[in-house]
């Protein structure tokens, strides 16, 4: 089965990842959610034992919604006496979107209406609402002319874990307050035997959520009292039970190891008295300190080697965003704890920037309405030797290029955080004697990290080689000053004179793969230990739009390379994948990819085979094909292939295996490849695509790839 968790903006891949490790088949972000597949066990588990989802909604059906009428006979057409016992109370939650149906309070009425129709005709009782506390609480969602009807497992907000007592001004949500731990990878960090501080921790919210989360108390054994959340009548109320039973083990080992680590102060004692109540509700008083003090008098946390600071500094309307308080903050724990780690929920950037902390990792959250900017420092000071070496002025042509690198990441920035894109060409022979191309990957598994990968252009042949190595060393000083990244973290292919002409060095054999994300995948990237990283950076918007035609299509990748395109067509519900290179790594390497994301099996079909060759003796029909051939190959398994010489025969083939409403998408970065358009309209239409699938971080080199759709003809 198939259901969704709704979190917080921001909070998506860390709620999928949360629903993976709790059981669940699989599970993909979305906008302000995570879809998910698994059981109904599954999702009661969520319900106990996520600290990130907002509500778990378990599917009762999904119809044509194209008006008011539709909304009342889908509702109506459900046997909620199945659902619902005589006597017991309801209220519906809608969320509406479109021109058919535009007001959520009337949508939630015509549901209503027709539950009560239902259960007043087949049992003679009228059930009545409780819009606080119903037996069974309902969601409504009508979106793109569709509907569903789903129960709310957990009954209402998960985050209310029901220990909260008091709340000081601006209380900081529960489910908010554990992506802040997370991201500070506070789990590990107490498992090092780390501390916690909040140096200003209003009512104590992160410090009590990381208290809980190092007990290992599940977030809903409070909630209700623990006993079932919804008189929903499918409810599994005995595994709900054996669940209850396991997490109240694991709740005893939890409370009886948990270490007095933790610690919180804020200059409010008002603030202070209200966190002392709420932990002691929380049962983690005697684990916990608190300090009345002022940010700028920190004293030092413990004497702890490591640890981290949790903080969510005043920033919204009803508690003035002062930047000299947050140049305070980061003064201070720069002071006291400076190889720790920190992470701290700002208003927004420019506040963040205020701290005068060097982020390894930023994140855009929302505080309920509010777009705020999570800060990931690690450590909060570096070690006097690196921040010597980055206070070292830089030479001329080196600072040429870190100016260009920073003016281009602000041209960027609102691209970027719009799409939520994790890797991209930041830099590409922008000033012409420093020729290099400079692409970015950033993960966050299993902590925050950026990496570097610096391809050096072949140098024109009167340029000196001791010039060219110069040039190359300032850029790679930009690079590590701009981004603040050490140098292994940056991955270097530089070109080496040989037999033959210029030709790219030897590749280090470091086996190091990381996982990044584009979109809803989660893609495997090496990137030393081959001339490309298994990522092809200049095809995200080819590879998104794969995604998005994907739904229930057939979908053949040919000269597939690392099966990334699959891996999006699959996640976009593809019916089935088959996926074709000549390459035994890459298929394997195709394999991972699609295991990164849950998925494998007969459904998705991997073939080792010459492309050409294949489809000459290939019987399927597909609804969705990629192309994108190498310019050349001449590999010892199968003929030698040139793309410009072998085109029309290769989409000739492909074609002919295209359903009748079909797509095939045709690409290769042959700078020099005329298409035979003559030939090609003999068997197909098509039209050139090239610069909708050229994105942004590329656009000053547009003959990157050029890119067609063929449809039969």
């Amino acid at each position: 089965m198939k259901f969704f968790a709704s979190c917080g903006k921001g909070l998506e891949y860390l709620l999928a990842d949360e629903l993976v490790a709790l059981g669940c088949t699989r599970a993909t972000a979305t906008m302000a959610g995570a879809n998910a597949e698994g059981s109904l066990v599954d999702a009661q588990r969520a319900v106990l034992w996520s600290r990130l989802a907002s509500r778990v909604l378990w599917p009762l059906t999904e119809f044509e919604c194209p008006n008011e009428l539709a909304l009342y006979e889908g509702a109506h057409a459900i046997d909620w006496p199945q659902h619902l016992a005589a006597g017991h109370t309801l209220a519906v939650d809608a969320h509406v979107s479109g021109d058919a149906i535009t007001h959520a309070r009337y949508a939630a009425q015509r549901v209503k209406d027709a539950v009560v129709d239902v259960m007043r005709a087949r049992t003679g009782a009228r059930p009545d609402v409780d819009v606080d506390a119903p037996d069974l609480r309902l969601n409504l969602v009508v979106r793109k002319g569709r509907a569903i009807v789903s129960v709310d497992l957990g009954g209402g907000p998960l985050h209310r874990r029901g220990w909260r007592l008091m709340q000081g001004e601006a209380p900081l949500k529960e489910n908010l307050a554990a992506a802040v731990l997370l991201r500070g990878n506070w789990p590990v960090l107490y498992g090092e035997g780390g501390s916690l501080l909040d140096p200003m921790c209003g009512s104590g919210t992160l410090v009590i959520e990381a208290a809980l989360m190092a007990a290992d108390v599940a977030p809903g054994l409070q909630r209700h009292g623990g006993f079932r959340p919804t008189g929903w009548r499918g409810f599994d109320a005995d595994a709900w039970r054996q669940l209850r039973e396991e997490a109240q083990l694991r709740e005893a080992t939890g409370r009886a190891g948990l270490r007095p680590v933790f610690k919180g102060s804020d200059l409010d004692p008002h603030a202070i008295r209200a966190a002392r109540e709420n932990a002691a509700a929380a049962g983690v008083s005697e684990a916990i300190e608190w300090v009345v003090a002022d940010v700028r008098n920190l004293d030092p946390a413990s004497s702890a080697a490591r640890g981290l600071v949790a903080c969510n500094p005043p920033y919204d309307a009803r508690l003035a965003a002062d930047p000299a308080l947050y140049r305070a903050l980061g003064d201070a724990l720069k002071r006291t704890v400076p190889q720790w780690r920190a992470s701290l929920l700002c208003g927004d950037a420019d506040l963040a920037f205020a701290t005068g902390l060097r982020a390894a990792k930023k994140y855009q959250l929302f505080n309920g309405a509010i777009e705020c900017t999570l800060i990931v420092a690690d450590p909060i000071a570096p070690p006097q030797r690196e921040r010597s070496e980055q206070s070292q002025a830089l030479p001329e042509g080196a600072q040429m290029v870190a100016n260009r690198l920073r003016k281009n990441l602000r041209k960027l920035k609102a691209w970027r955080e719009r799409e939520d894109v994790h890797c991209f060409r930041a830099y590409d022979a922008d000033l012409p004697e420093y020729a290099a191309a400079i692409d970015v990957y950033e993960t966050d598994e299993p902590t925050p990290r950026t990496f570097l990968h610096v391809q050096e252009y072949a140098a024109p042949a009167d340029i000196p080689q001791d010039v060219q190595r110069r040039r190359l060393n300032e850029a790679l000083a930009a690079a590590r000053e701009v981004f603040g990244v050490p140098r292994e973290r940056i991955a270097l292919k530089t070109r080496q004179r040989g037999k033959g002409g210029s030709k790219y060095g030897q590749f280090d054999t470091r086996g190091e793969f990381i996982v990044v994300r584009e979109g809803d995948a989660r893609l495997r990237v090496n990137l030393f230990d081959y001339l490309d990283t298994g990522l092809f950076l200049d095809h995200r918007p080819m590879r998104l739009r794969l995604h998005e035609e994907a739904q229930d299509a057939r979908f053949l990748n040919l000269f597939a390379y690392t099966g990334a395109a699959t891996v999006h067509a699959a996640l976009g519900r593809a019916r089935h994948t088959t996926t074709v290179d000549l390459s035994a790594t890459y298929l394997q390497w195709c394999a991972d990819n699609l295991r990164e994301n849950g998925m494998g099996g007969t459904k998705h079909r991997l073939v080792q085979a010459d492309a050409m060759e294949w489809l000459e003796h290939d019987e399927g029909e597909y609804d969705l094909i990629f192309c994108d051939p190498p310019t050349f190959s001449n590999s010892k398994r199968a003929d030698d292939f040139d793309v410009q010489g072998a085109h029309v025969e290769l989409l000739r083939a492909a074609v002919a295996r295209l359903s009748r409403e079909g797509v095939l998408y045709f690409s290769n970065n042959f700078r020099r490849f005329r298409l035979d358009e003559a030939a090609v309209a003999q068997f197909a239409q098509c039209d050139e695509i090239s610069r909708e699938t050229i994105p942004p971080d590329f656009e000053r080199d547009a003959r990157i790839h050029r890119c067609w759709r063929l449809r039969r003809a």
